[in-house]
């Protein structure tokens, strides 16, 4: 797929397979010592923010700093990424636990946006800076000056109109989970329609976490069941 796509073989295969293993996967398989992607994440995070900075720059010299900043945190933010993981199918070969699985993850924003990150540091390790920098050339740059990276869906006001088309019902938010260090901590929330639930998402923040979940109710179709109850 990346080869036929972006023109990418990797010499050491096994740092794209770390790339595409989150930790749930990897837990689930301890016995077997296999690696995830949260240390490529790390790297891939730098370089990406090194490579958009660099190209802003030059793109926009009459912008002022502040100008600039605001406009990478607009393409390096979580929903950007998750949306350039799925333009490139990444989505699809993610390896994940069974319950991660289960509860929605492949569709996760946070995840996807560290999943292409992870890829970047792979690539990174691999080949170097200027193959990351023909990726994101080809992948996100396209993306930033057609401005497609700022069109982030509201999912909850997409769920509510859906619901709501013929007539009220009750929608509500729960948090049923806060893990991970306070620094980095992390929210589950479901959404639940008529005190059924119908989705469940997670993320960095409360608000982003019910944005998931609203998410992942309106993909998953469930949200027709419940239009005029």
């Amino acid at each position: 797929m990346l080869e036929e796509q972006f023109g990418i073989r990797f010499q050491d295969e096994s740092l794209l397979e770390t790339a595409f293993t989150h930790t749930s996967y990897a837990n689930e398989h301890r016995l077997l010592k296999i690696s995830h992607n949260e240390r490529l994440e790390f790297l891939g995070d730098a370089v990406l923010q090194l490579l958009i900075s660099e190209y802003l720059y030059h793109a926009y010299p009459q912008k002022p700093e502040g100008d600039l900043s605001k406009q990478r945190s607009m393409i390096v933010r979580e929903e950007s990424l998750a949306g350039f993981a799925r333009a490139c199918q990444f989505d699809r070969f993610i390896k994940l636990g069974k319950g991660e699985e289960k509860s929605g993850g492949r569709y996760r924003n946070t995840i996807l946006g560290d999943l292409f990150e992870a890829f970047l540091g792979a690539l990174l390790l691999d080949k170097g800076v200027e193959a990351v920098k023909a990726f994101l050339y080809q992948v996100v740059i396209p993306k930033v000056e057609s401005g497609d990276y700022e069109k982030v869906t509201d999912y909850k006001t997409k769920l509510q109109e859906i619901l709501q088309v013929n007539g009220d019902v009750d929608i509500h938010y729960q948090v049923i989970k806060e893990f991970g260090p306070a620094h980095a901590k992390e929210f589950e929330v479901a959404v639940l329609v008529n005190q059924e639930q119908v989705g469940q998402g997670q993320g960095r923040s409360k608000k982003m976490a019910e944005q998931e979940a609203a998410r992942n109710a309106v993909e998953k179709g469930l949200a027709h069941v419940f239009k005029g109850n």
